[in-house]
């Protein structure tokens, strides 16, 4: 009875639930349809215009900013701008362009200043006599800011007078109005703005990340001075930490500061400037001894990551030149195995920069080109700049071409080590290495893979996991370095091929051989677990390193990390508590011994295997207690440029980057 008393009840609810819903679909009208005024539709849905809300959204506003900025420089206006944070995380953008008009506009019947901050689709970027070339293709970027900015205030100088307009939310605090005045000679846009704590995430501005992108603009922008200023950051003199970013010859410069630290193949940087069909194009490109290919492409200053016409255009170009050049040397007559197109690019560090009159990207945060009239535009420069350079330079062709058979040599032997590495189905079970503890669960989303460090904390670790997710895959020794390895020897390695294995990656894909392709990858989470200690960050870095140049779009996707355990142990009487630094160490001992560290018991942890299986669950494997570090990508070239260093042939550049941080480091004790 009791169990029919409850299903009658249910059975009302579900027909109450249906009445409703019946209702609520007779009474849909226009009353139900939402027009979100101004600015409203961008704090509604902030990832459809500047990609998401976490750091890269809130580093994204910045440069919504500076490439206005840009665009003056690109319109021959502009020679100077200066970026500063400030104390409260506050940005300034100052540059010394025409200055945003402030005139009534003719249709809204306000100034042009208040249309551009707060109207979407405003700006003179529509208008091709204002800008030739633009970075601001849909005229949100400095009215989305304003948006996305609890406070932003605008200053322009024009024509000897200083106007100014202050905004909270997106809305005007009050009219434009002139605040003061100024040279003639001295003109240009102020725009100061603070990041709405309530639409992102953080709030707190990363110096690097930013200096990573002005650094860029200086190289494709040859003669415009940035600066980056951190008022944050001061010395023991109340002197702002601050740095200058110039190029003279812009992407010349630009390749050799990312091939800084490999070792040169030849010594020139072939730098090709064109301008076919009204669009420019310049590119500068090098070759280094080492076995990777680093092309970095933009469009009107935009780093079009995913690639796009410019790049297929390049890589037309240049295969067809270097094939060409050594057929008719007669090089390749006694090489046994065939010369692909990927064979030229092995090696090759390239900038190609387009500009671009209507530029077709795929969506707002532009990653890819599509005008298809940028193909013959970019083949054609290069076809015809590499050809000339090579008859000029017939010892640096030679040297180029040798690489190229060398690669396609190395290519064939891996072949054959690659097909051991992917012969059998890793899903079918028994592509699965050996030492791999597999989780129950099958869904790659929830499913997550720990790469430990050594068998004794392997053990630890699969005692202590939730076998329903987690997967253990205990490394034994230090992995192969692949910033040094061919390919032959990447798919020889034990210990590399259990990863791949365990991942259920393969490698090659019809556009790029030694793409991984993550169609059939097992887990989404895929966590490195090492030893806090010297040995510990070797292993770490020698496994990013081979993430970062064998399956990079595991990084892009956000699927690595870094576990984070404790250091140390603190007990003080019947309290003990987990420290995973030493000023939470130090926090211990004030708040349980009242600063008497020498009551208090500190155990430190050197390794994983310290740890016993509950332990090291609570504290480095549990969701729920846990501390993890994603691993992202702000900047491909610099991070190319590091792993390099760090990891590459070259000792020069590694030994200097130990010079000038040793003073940083700390000894275990």
């Amino acid at each position: 009875m009791r169990v029919c008393r409850e299903r009658a009840i249910i059975d009302n609810a579900n027909m109450e639930q249906d009445y409703n819903i019946e209702q609520e679909e007779r009474d849909y009208s226009a009353s139900n349809i939402q027009v979100l005024e101004g600015l409203e539709a961008v704090r509604k849905r902030p990832s459809m215009y500047i990609g998401d809300t976490s750091v890269k959204g809130l580093h994204h506003l910045v440069s919504e900013v500076v490439d206005n900025s840009i665009d003056e420089a690109l319109a021959g206006f502009c020679d100077h701008i200066e970026v500063t944070i400030g104390t409260d995380n506050s940005i300034t953008v100052r540059d010394n362009g025409r200055g945003i008009p402030v005139d009534e506009h003719e249709k809204l019947h306000k100034s042009a200043l208040e249309v551009v901050m707060t109207v979407l689709h405003a700006g003179g970027k529509f208008d091709k006599g204002s800008y030739k070339v633009s970075g601001g293709l849909h005229g949100v970027g400095v009215s989305c800011v304003n948006a996305l900015s609890d406070h932003l205030r605008a200053e322009v100088r024009r024509e000897g007078k200083v106007y100014c307009q202050e905004y909270a939310y997106g809305k005007p605090l009050g009219e434009v109005s002139v605040i003061g005045e100024c040279a003639v000679e001295d003109h240009g846009t102020t725009v100061i703005f603070h990041p709405d704590a309530t639409i992102f995430q953080t709030t707190e501005y990363d110096f690097h990340i930013l200096s990573n992108r002005l650094r860029d603009l200086a190289y494709l922008n040859a003669g415009v001075r940035l600066s980056l200023t951190d008022l944050r950051n001061v010395d023991e003199h109340g002197v702002p930490h601050s740095e200058a970013y110039f190029s003279q010859t812009g992407l010349d410069e630009f390749v050799r500061y990312i091939d800084s630290s490999k070792e040169a193949l030849i010594k020139d940087v072939i730098h090709i400037t064109s301008n076919k069909g009204g669009i420019p194009v310049e590119v500068a490109m090098t070759y280094n001894t080492s076995f990777n290919e680093n092309i970095y492409s933009f469009v009107n200053n935009i780093n079009t990551i995913e690639g796009g016409t410019h790049l297929t255009g390049f890589r037309r170009g240049l295969g067809a030149t270097l094939k060409k050049y050594a057929d008719e040397s007669k090089m390749l007559e006694k090489v046994k195995v065939e010369i692909t197109k990927d064979d030229f690019r092995e090696g090759l560090t390239a900038v190609i920069s387009v500009k671009v009159l209507e530029p077709q990207f795929e969506g707002q945060t532009k990653t890819k080109l599509g005008n298809t009239e940028v193909i013959g535009a970019v083949e054609t420069s290069v076809r015809e700049a590499l050809a000339n350079y090579l008859e000029e330079n017939p010892a640096q062709a030679k040297a180029i071409v040798e690489k190229v058979i060398l690669a396609a040599q190395a290519r064939h032997a891996a072949q054959t080590a690659r097909a051991r590495v992917q012969r059998k189905s890793p899903l079918g079970g028994g592509g699965l290495p050996g030492k791999l503890a597999d989780c129950s669960s099958k869904d790659p989303a929830e499913s997550e893979l720990f790469l430990v460090e050594g068998d004794s904390a392997g053990g630890s670790a699969k005692q202590g996991r939730d076998r329903n997710f987690q997967a253990i895959l205990p490394l034994r020794g230090k992995i192969l370095n692949v910033e040094k390895a061919m390919d032959h020897k990447v798919f020889e390695s034990e210990s590399v091929v259990n990863i791949f294995r365990a991942l259920g990656v393969t490698i090659g894909t019809e556009e790029d051989p030694k793409a991984a392709n993550l169609s059939k990858l097992r887990y989404h989470r895929i966590i490195i677990m090492t030893d806090a200690d010297v040995d510990g960050a070797h292993i770490a870095t020698l496994l990013m390193t081979f993430f970062f140049r064998r399956m990079r779009p595991i990084i892009e996707n956000g699927y690595l990390y870094i576990a984070n355990p404790p250091l140390y142990r603190c007990t003080k009487g019947n309290v003990s508590e987990y420290c995973w630094d030493d000023r939470q160490v130090q926090q211990f001992i004030d708040k349980y011994a009242a600063g008497e560290e020498k009551s208090v018991r500190k155990q430190r942890y050197k390794g994983l295997g310290e740890m016993n299986p509950e332990q090291l669950w609570e504290t480095t494997m549990d969701p729920e207690n846990r501390l993890l570090k994603r691993v992202n990508i702000s900047d491909a070239a610099e991070a190319d440029r590091i792993f390099s260093m760090l990891m590459g042939e070259e000792v020069a550049p590694r030994r200097q980057f130990i010079e000038e941080n040793a003073t940083y480091a700390t000894l275990d004790t």
